[in-house]
């Protein structure tokens, strides 16, 4: 809700991380040690960091590797690709975004759903860069890191809380909804950058996903999706959408008790909120997500937030 909100962990420690959160950085960092040691192995007369990639790094659907082998792409690759990482600085900005912005999101989101959430976003990244790297010309190579996945976590973040002061290089202080836009534009720039070795499309998926799930999730409030309600999408004379069915007697009705739901909390409940009211809430959401509030509870905080901007 402030624009000082601070990632959990600080001044808590490790254990006191969101659980997802938590279990993913355990799982990053001991798969990355695995990636390690298998560089100076071998089994079969093969580097155990080749048969690594072959099976669980993200391989094209066609081609052959530098080797001269066919790329053998699995389903579960979708997945598995999202765990390794090329390098330390590769997994040490990936999961220190991860931890920076995801800890919100988690906290948001819940557990479940978070985690839900992040693993469609690799895989919402992994497929764009499949089936439209290839139309770009880009050299076939296999694709691993948690980037795009991360990368839906910054839209979130963005999306939910816009005005949050980001300090980059820790003296800078950015709104995140520039600092993160900047973020995509470039990467949408150096799309055609085939020889960098940074799956550019890879990002662009995740970030791509990330938009088009919080605009369509019904339990998740950003100030975004009242600014597309008064666009064109809407008819302005009748406030009806134009992807609504017509034939639907009730969908007016049901869209008419929506917008009265969201418009009363300004007209109504202007009684002063006590700070110790507004912590038991932020208490539920840590424990089990923004989703569980009841009607009443997520009007006290957008209350407490319009008083507070």
């Amino acid at each position: 809700m402030s624009n000082n909100y601070r990632p959990r962990g600080i001044g808590g420690g490790f254990f006191s991380f969101p659980p997802v959160i938590k279990n993913l950085l355990i799982i990053n960092g001991v798969v990355f040690f695995v990636q390690l040691l298998m560089d100076n192995l071998t089994f079969g007369g093969l580097p155990a960091w080749y048969i690594l990639n072959k099976w669980f790094a993200l391989n094209p659907i066609s081609g052959h590797d530098a080797a001269g082998q066919p790329f053998n792409f699995q389903v579960w690759q979708l997945i598995t690709y999202q765990f390794m990482h090329g390098g330390f600085s590769h997994i040490l900005f990936n999961m220190f975004a991860l931890w920076m912005f995801g800890s919100s999101i988690e906290d948001i989101f819940g557990s479940k759903k978070f985690l839900i959430f992040y693993l469609l976003a690799g895989v919402s990244a992994g497929l764009l860069h499949l089936f439209v790297s290839p139309l770009l010309g880009s050299g076939a190579a296999v694709t691993i890191g948690a980037s795009g996945a991360v990368f839906g976590v910054l839209i979130a973040y963005a999306m939910f809380f816009p005005d949050n002061l980001i300090f980059l290089y820790f003296l800078i202080p950015v709104k995140a909804k520039y600092l993160i836009g900047f973020l995509v534009v470039i990467e949408f720039l150096a799309v055609d950058s085939a020889s960098s070795g940074v799956a550019h499309l890879a990002h662009l998926g995740g970030a791509l996903f990330g938009f088009l799930y919080i605009m369509f999730d019904k339990n998740s409030y950003v100030a975004l999706k009242n600014m597309f309600k008064k666009s064109s999408f809407y008819k302005s004379d009748t406030n009806k959408n134009i992807f609504s069915n017509p034939f639907n007697k009730n969908s007016q009705k049901s869209r008419d008790v929506e917008e009265a739901n969201y418009y009363d909390i300004n007209k109504k409940n202007n009684d002063e909120v006590s700070q110790a009211e507004i912590d038991a809430i932020l208490d539920k959401i840590s424990q089990s997500g923004y989703q569980n509030l009841s009607e009443h509870e997520k009007k006290i905080l957008f209350q407490a937030s319009k008083k507070m901007k």
